[in-house]
């Protein structure tokens, strides 16, 4: 494969298929090729070949579809050219991996994440003979984050197994029929119905792994008891005993965080269970069981001096009235709260609980004040990171004290912009716990650093939650629910934006071109989604959306925004302008209220928009959410991950060519190239970077390229793919000098002296050797043979070698040797005649100098091989007017530089 397409050597198949590919509207049977870089398709057919290569960083469009001229096809489409391929065998199967390998070739453009093999994936006992390693780990893969995003767990987990099963619920005493889901830290279960129950069983909780009793009613039925003294029991098992065994094993390895509690008794109890319960009361007094237990109070900042908040921030700065007090809302508020209590008493509280339909519902008519903070932990997933990393957060802030940098910067710039209006935030302890969970995360993931809009969102997690909570919310959020929203590109949120604006298309058609023409939707989506609504509504509204977003994730953020639209329909299709169509929808959303909220009312900055003489009605935010989930219900997280792909193409390649753009401008007018010509070397040189980020390379490339950096800085190449690009484009590779002329011209051209040039640099090389006069050719190949681009051991011999300059008195002075002159070494001049540091001396001293400069590389001569056509030019351009008779070498002076002198400049010439 790698013979036929000229693949590089590192490139690896991951699987190939039959197909036809439709040149025109003829189809050519053949072979389609998927690699990790490249797709590739091969067809010889009636004495006609077709050979395609397309790398998939260039693919901008990827989708299946079903035409009349093309039946069940997949369509890829590039910047240049649009693809149809069709007449699989399972489209389905070969879609799926298209779509993973164009997904991890984005990525890479994202944030340098080359595709490495994932060792620890469990190997298959038998591997199938026709699956190959990488096709079974990009499956694994996938299957993987699937996992992770089902159930909310840490982004290092990896799935080992699952098998169908049924669990019984004692809740409506019902055998639930679904799939459980066995990892190295976790036991998780979901049903076939979507909404009918969720389990999540970390092995930390586990004391009792037993085997019941089969009968006829109940077959093969596992047992699982935890710490909180909730049993769960599973049957239908196929294979039983291989499973209790992987649970065991994967006990014996569960790390104990707390000092003194007992592993040995975490094996799973398979004949008798009452043995292994005896551990279970100790471990329970170490280490907390959830967000609600006493012990997860506990704070690591305790010893330190600095002040903390160790509980939210609500608790501190709000007066707590009593419920008589408050009327009404008192009375609904601990309805709220007694309904939530009867939920934890019938389905469990904390981890461990069960998650069904009822759960969605409290959720939906709001979660109470005192059960905000422990409910948002346990729904995103961020208490399973923080009782698994005890005082992590305390080391973070303890390393980041007193470390500046641009993320700390605008942190302090921001500090005072969150929440500015609620009383957390108007003295220092509400600040100093900001900036300390800010400045600890950009310590923890300086690719992100600090985003705007990260203020906000965690001013609200601090409310809710300590400062310890609050990091771990930030995290989940940051690295888990909204991938890639706080970049320094927010490609996330452009992604979602992308999403919103094709769901505007289906559910809201008659509105959709209306907003697209206002320009409306760009300006909206990106404060919607960045700040969870939390900057465009009231707080204790935009809170109740909060509450929703963090059990049911990006769905409902996209719900609600469709129906704010959909409530607005006649009026924004009245307006002539964005600002006319910015202020309804801002007059809207400021008037969004929560009558049910006990928490006295904050003043909202947008309070601006509502003045006028005929303010809008007020809109209860429960009316709200229940009309986004009765219009736009049928939005499914696996069908917004679909779009997310789809979205993420055009996002990242738009963004691509913005980058292509804003260098090819910062390359000066007088460089020689043109605009395509720049472009064209662009995409050559960022594909040179690419390649070595290939398959089996080492990761040192990928350090190389820091999204954060400016454009111009991202995109850089060593040595050797300089020499690469130097053999194939420039017009002086030729002779069998021709690497160490490019290593000498890459020495030139790295100023830094990092062992890496940019995009300008090697442009600027490439135009003194393309469009250069005569004068300036000579000037650069004079400096390759001077340091810095000469190594040390050269650089002596270059030393030595102006012993043989010809010494010549005469006055006429030649225009290029003051000059040359400023190129040579200190040391160079200090060996020549005064005279000829004066400038004296006529120009065959001249060419002579440079002709004994010249000496240590003599050029060869040949063929000059092809070039790109937008790149061809004579380098010999100009002619040489030679003035002065020719003198020969000296008698001390070996013949040999004598006929490099003459052999350069014939080749220069």
């Amino acid at each position: 494969m790698r013979k036929q397409f000229g693949m590089p050597e590192g490139e690896k198949l991951v699987n190939y298929y039959s197909c036809s590919y439709w040149k025109g509207r003829v189809p050519r049977q053949g072979w389609l090729y998927l690699t990790v870089n490249h797709l590739c398709f091969y067809s010889f057919l009636l004495g006609k070949e077709v050979s395609l290569v397309v790398q998939w960083v260039d693919v901008t469009r990827l989708e299946k579809n079903a035409t009349l001229l093309f039946p069940e096809s997949i369509r890829v489409d590039t910047r240049d050219q649009e693809l149809f391929f069709s007449m699989f065998l399972n489209i389905g199967e070969t879609f799926k991996l298209m779509e993973q390998l164009a997904n991890l070739a984005v990525r890479q453009l994202l944030d340098s994440d080359d595709f490495l093999e994932d060792k620890p994936l469990p190997r298959p006992i038998r591997p199938h003979r026709n699956i190959s390693a990488l096709k079974r780990d990009l499956d694994a893969r996938a299957k993987n984050e699937c996992y992770r995003a089902t159930f909310r767990l840490p982004r290092d987990e990896r799935l080992d197994g699952h098998t169908g099963c049924t669990l019984w619920t004692p809740f409506n005493k019902l055998h639930i029929p679904g799939q459980m889901f066995i990892s190295n830290n976790y036991i998780c279960f979901a049903s076939k119905e979507e909404d009918a129950c969720h389990l999540i069983i970390p092995l930390r909780e586990v004391t009792i792994v037993e085997k019941a009793d089969s009968s006829s009613v109940l077959p093969s039925p596992l047992s699982i008891s935890t710490k909180s003294k909730m049993t769960f029991l599973f049957a239908n098992l196929k294979d039983r005993d291989f499973l209790v065994q992987r649970i065991s094993d994967f006990l014996q390895k569960t790390p104990s965080k707390q000092p003194g509690s007992s592993i040995g008794g975490r094996k799973a109890s398979v004949v008798d269970p009452a043995p292994e319960s005896s551990p279970a009361p100790q471990e329970v007094l170490e280490q907390p069981t959830s967000p609600s237990s006493p012990l997860s109070s506990h704070q690591s900042f305790c010893a330190q001096e600095v002040p903390t908040a160790s509980q939210g921030l609500l608790k501190l700065f709000q007066r707590d009235p009593s419920m008589e007090d408050l009327g009404a809302k008192g009375a609904k508020e601990k309805m709220k709260e007694e309904s939530w209590n009867i939920h934890f008493f019938e389905y469990g509280r904390g981890m461990c609980m069960y998650r069904t339909a009822k759960t969605r519902e409290l959720v939906l008519k709001g979660i109470p004040e005192s059960l905000r903070g422990e409910l948002w932990l346990l729904f995103s997933g961020a208490w399973n990171e923080m009782v698994t990393h005890p005082g992590y957060y305390a080391e973070l802030v303890e390393k980041s004290i007193g470390k500046y940098s641009l993320a700390t910067e605008e942190i302090e710039r921001d500090l005072h912009r969150s929440m500015p209006e609620h009383p957390a935030f108007q003295n220092e302890l509400g600040i100093a716990a900001l900036r300390r969970v800010l400045t600890a995360y950009a310590f923890r993931n300086p690719t992100i650093g600090y985003c705007q809009a990260m203020n906000i969102v965690t001013s609200v997690l601090l409310l809710y939650g300590s400062e310890e909570e609050a990091f771990w919310l930030l995290v989940a959020l940051c690295e888990r629910m909204l991938p890639d929203y706080y970049n320094t590109r927010v490609v996330g949120a452009l992604v979602d934006q992308g999403i919103f604006e094709e769901l505007t298309r289906d559910f809201l058609p008659q509105l959709s071109e209306k907003m697209q023409d206002l320009g409306v939707i760009s300006s909206i989506s990106l404060s919607w989604f960045l700040t969870l609504f939390l900057s465009v509504m009231p707080f204790e509204s935009a809170v109740v959306i909060v509450d929703c977003f963090f059990y049911e994730g990006i769905k409902v953020i996209l719900q609600v925004a469709l129906a704010v639209l959909d409530a607005n329909m006649e009026q924004l299709l009245s307006c002539s302008d964005e600002g006319e169509a910015m202020t309804v929808l801002g007059r809207y959303l400021d008037n969004v209220v929560n009558k049910q909220s006990v928490s006295p009312p904050i003043p909202h900055l947008h309070a601006l928009l509502t003045s006028g003489d005929d303010p809008p009605e007020e809109v209860d935010i429960f009316d709200l959410l229940k009309m986004s989930y009765e219009k736009f219900s049928s939005l499914r997280a696996d069908d917004i991950e679909q779009m997310r792909f789809k979205q993420r193409l055009k996002v990242i390649q738009s963004l691509e060519d913005t980058a292509k753009r804003s260098v090819v401008r910062a390359i000066p007018v007088d460089i020689g190239f043109s605009i395509e010509e720049l472009e064209d070397l662009y995409v050559v040189f960022k594909a040179k970077h690419l390649a070595s980020q290939y398959w089996g390379n080492s990761r040192t490339a990928a350090v190389r390229r820091d999204p954060s950096l400016p454009y111009l800085e991202q995109y850089r190449i060593d040595v050797s793919q300089f020499r690469e690009l130097f053999a194939s484009l420039t017009p002086w590779a030729c002779g069998s000098h021709m690497p160490v002329l490019a290593g000498r011209m890459f020495r030139l051209l790295d100023k830094n002296k990092d062992s890496l040039i940019n995009f300008k640099e090697f442009v600027t090389g490439m135009s003194g050797m393309y469009h250069g006069d005569l004068t300036e050719k000579l000037k650069v190949l004079y400096k390759l043979h001077l340091p810095p681009a000469l190594t040390p051991e050269e650089a002596e011999s270059a030393l030595e070698a102006t012993h043989y300059f010809t010494e010549d008195s005469s006055s006429e002075a030649s225009p290029l040797a003051s000059e040359l002159d400023l190129f040579l070494p200190w040391e160079a001049q200090e060996a020549l005649p005064q005279e000829e540091r004066d400038g004296s001396g006529n120009e065959d001293v001249q060419e002579k100098r440079g002709g004994a400069g010249c000496s240590l590389l003599v050029l060869g001569e040949g063929k000059q091989p092809s070039r790109l056509s937008a790149l061809s030019s004579n380098v010999g351009q100009g002619e040489r007017d030679s003035k002065g008779d020719d003198q020969g070498p000296s008698q001390d002076e070996p013949g040999a530089v004598h006929r490099a002198v003459q052999d350069t400049l014939q080749y220069v010439q």
